[in-house]
């Protein structure tokens, strides 16, 4: 019984410090500086909580079988002024989602495939026309008879909607259907629309105020005109010189593609049209020079993937009044003529485009997905009309304007994951690949290499999109010293002891090295598996490999040095085309395969015959594509008519011209003439006893990398039978 009075002492003054830990907890947010009360105006607080937001409503929504890019615009309006009033419309959530648009912006101008782009830009044009026109027209009728407002203000009430914004790209970026000709027609159609609404919006505005001269439209015209031209050739300009003199992958190369792609949103600005025009248009002129599988490109999506488009979404819903629904019968008449209008005219525009260029139902359904979004020109167009007063542009006309952004953003990237899936099965199921084996390569390389990175951006630059094998690399160490004229006898051998100790050396180097290039590719989100070899003989150690691991790509650097007559490269390179079967590249890279201007492409007579050629033309076009180069090939005593159906035959798509040549003289006269920096020499050989074999292959390869101090590659196609050559053709 004597502790009891013990006891209530210890639990009295346990009390007592809980209620005084308490009173420190309530007083303390007043000491630091940070509070808890709403509306944030922490930034701390702030960005911690768009980061729980960016990290829950995804998982949440996706739970429903709904893009999770929904739940973030719903957590926004939730949290937003208008909802519980955890945020307020503040500069620093106004800066990142701007920030966050803007990369949006770029990204799809990087993403698109360029070859595509320009070969079928007459589809973007018309997408993008009927995607503007048709809203406008029937909106201005609309706003005339339904709203009763006079031509200007009804013009601007169509505007509001003629344009689009891509809120649901990262689900087409997710897919993988950023390049399908249906989704490049939209995205490359949002730089006509959202020009065009701008433009409606800035004519509208001086004609009000009674600007509209001369002068108003040649200033416009011709600082327009300046802005376009000077992007698309002074950028790629920058990006092609920086990247040749900047050789390392570090994050410079990133601060300097931010530094291209807000200098020229910042333009953009100064023209008189919106950043976001300046973003796309940045993102085209880098887009030949940033490669899709490269770790460049994978920074630049983890960073907006991640954090900058997941705040333009959250911004958005903040932008949100849900309480709108209840502002009167004004607000929603204006609401329901906006979601009517914007619904039935983007499908139309994407139906009309569908039937002249024979899209199929999904593919129509995308594009109608992808550009029914509306966001930050739509908000841009009636605050600007409201703040200057045009008649019409009253509180009821945000708020209804809200409302369609609202509804819009649930449909969009429903519509678009909904197609896209479907597109993207269908894709899956026109393709054709029998061949039971998956694309493998192999990089050897030395401890003497210089260029191990360019190599290895090669292996990345051919390597299959959908390919979940990972690059080899392989180092043939000689035991204790360099012997590379070694025989290939397996005989048993008994090493001294240092000879061994300088064998694990050398070794241990070895792995160092290949551990350094690993490191690299998992930049770019590619897997690399490392392979350390002891033998005599290096070219035995390479076939070996090549073997064990079923490599059906090898990738291998050659120095352009001078070897014996007999030989093309010398005895280690020659020994390995010799004991392998594979298709080869032969590379001597020295730039950035990033900065290729133009592909030339050399074919002897006949190679169009060998077993292997196919595949080879493949992996060629494959370059084409990720680096956005076109393709020039010049044929020695061929058909070029011949080779131009089979290039066209052969996936992906990429744009190229033939000619011919009549004989290996008159091919070294013309490339001692054409090549340029910027070009990559690339000469389609064969194997002797292959199909396409003639004696002055011997010493091609070192007559042309006389000619070139750039990039030279040799490809010998596989001269052993694959399951089906069709993998690799296009079927329409």
């Amino acid at each position: 019984m004597s502790l009891l009075p013990t006891i209530f002492s210890l639990r009295d003054h346990w009390v007592g410090s809980v209620e005084q830990t308490l009173l420190w907890l309530s007083q303390r947010p007043l000491e630091t500086g940070l509070s808890l009360e709403a509306p944030f105006e922490e930034p701390v607080l702030i960005f911690g909580v768009a980061m729980l937001a960016f990290f829950i409503a995804p998982l949440l929504l996706e739970r429903f079988r709904l893009p999770g890019i929904i739940g973030i615009i719903l957590f926004g309006a939730a949290i937003g002024p208008d909802g519980l009033g955890l945020f307020e419309e503040s500069e620093q959530i106004e800066l990142l989602g701007e920030a966050g648009l803007i990369f949006l912006m770029f990204v799809a101008g990087l993403e698109i495939n360029f070859n595509q782009f320009l070969e079928y830009k007459d589809r973007s044009l018309v997408f993008g026309s009927f995607s503007f026109l048709i809203p406008q027209a029937l909106g201005t009728i609309v706003g005339m008879y339904a709203l009763g407002l006079d031509l200007l203000p009804a013009l601007l009430f169509a505007a509001i909607f003629s344009s689009h914004t891509l809120l649901a790209y990262p689900v087409v970026s997710r897919l993988g259907l950023a390049k399908n000709e249906a989704m490049t027609a939209t995205i490359g159609g949002t730089i006509l629309t959202d020009t065009l609404a701008l433009l409606v919006l800035a004519v509208v505005v001086a004609s009000m105020q009674g600007d509209t001269g001369l002068f108003f439209w040649g200033q416009f015209s011709v600082l327009l005109a300046l802005f376009f031209v000077g992007v698309w050739l002074i950028v790629p300009r920058i990006g092609r010189w920086f990247f040749r003199i900047h050789d390392e992958e570090s994050y410079f190369e990133f601060l300097f593609v931010m530094v291209i792609l807000f200098m020229c949103a910042i333009l953009a600005e100064l023209v008189g049209v919106k950043h976001i025009i300046g973003a796309f248009l940045a993102g085209l002129a880098l887009n030949r020079l940033i490669p899709e599988s490269g770790p460049l490109m994978n920074r630049i999506e983890f960073v907006g993937n991640a954090l900058l488009i997941p705040f333009f979404l959250l911004w958005v819903g903040t932008l949100v009044d849900v309480r709108a629904i209840f502002a009167g019968p004004e607000t929603l008449q204006i609401a329901a003529a906006l979601i009517v209008m914007v619904i039935a005219t983007k499908y139309a525009a994407s139906w009309v485009t569908g039937q002249v260029y024979d899209y199929s139902s999904e593919q129509v359904m995308g594009m109608y997905g992808l550009s029914v979004g509306q966001a930050a020109a739509a908000l841009a167009i009636v605050l600007i009309g409201f703040d200057v007063g045009i008649d019409g542009f009253t509180q009821d006309m945000i708020n209804g304007t809200v409302l369609m952004i609202l509804v819009v953003s649930i449909i969009s990237p429903i519509v678009v994951t909904r197609a896209g899936k479907q597109m993207r099965l269908e894709e899956e199921q026109e393709e054709y690949d029998p061949s039971e084996t998956p694309q493998r390569i192999l990089v050897p390389v030395s401890r003497e290499s210089e260029y191990r990175e360019e190599l290895l951006d090669m292996a990345l630059t051919i390597r299959d999109d959908k390919s979940e094998e990972p690059i080899h690399t392989v180092s043939v160490v000689p035991p204790g010293h360099e012997r590379e004229d070694a025989s290939d006898s397996m005989e048993t051998v008994t090493i001294p002891a240092a000879v061994g100790r300088q064998t694990e050396a050398s070794v241990a180097e070895a792995e160092e090295m290949l551990e350094g290039m690993a490191e690299y590719a998992a930049g770019a989100e590619v897997p690399i598996r490392t392979h350390t070899r002891v033998n005599h003989n290096i070219a035995s150690g390479i076939s070996r490999s090549v073997l064990e691991n079923r490599i059906t790509t090898l990738i291998i650097g050659w120095d352009g040095a001078q070897s014996r007559r007999q030989r093309v490269f010398g005895h280690i390179l020659d020994r390995v085309l010799t004991q392998t079967g594979q298709l080869t590249l032969v590379s001597r890279v020295r730039e950035p395969l990033n900065t290729t201007d133009r592909i030339l492409l050399l074919l002897p007579p006949g190679i169009d015959h060998n077993d292997g050629f196919i595949e080879a033309l493949h992996t060629i076009k494959r370059v084409s594509e990720q680096t956005g180069s076109p393709v020039h090939g010049i044929a020695v005593n061929g058909n070029p008519e011949q080779f131009e159906r089979l290039f066209e035959m052969v996936e992906p798509e990429a744009p190229g011209t033939f000619e011919a040549v009549d004989d290996w003289k008159e091919l070294l006269e013309l490339l001692r003439d054409e090549v340029e920096d910027g070009d990559l020499v690339t000469l389609m050989s064969a194997r002797r006893q292959d199909l396409g074999w003639h004696s002055e292959l011997q010493t091609l390869p070192k007559s042309i990398s006389t000619l070139t101090d750039g990039n030279f590659v040799i490809v010998y196609p596989a001269h052993e039978d694959r399951a089906d050559d069709r993998q690799f053709l296009q079927f329409t």
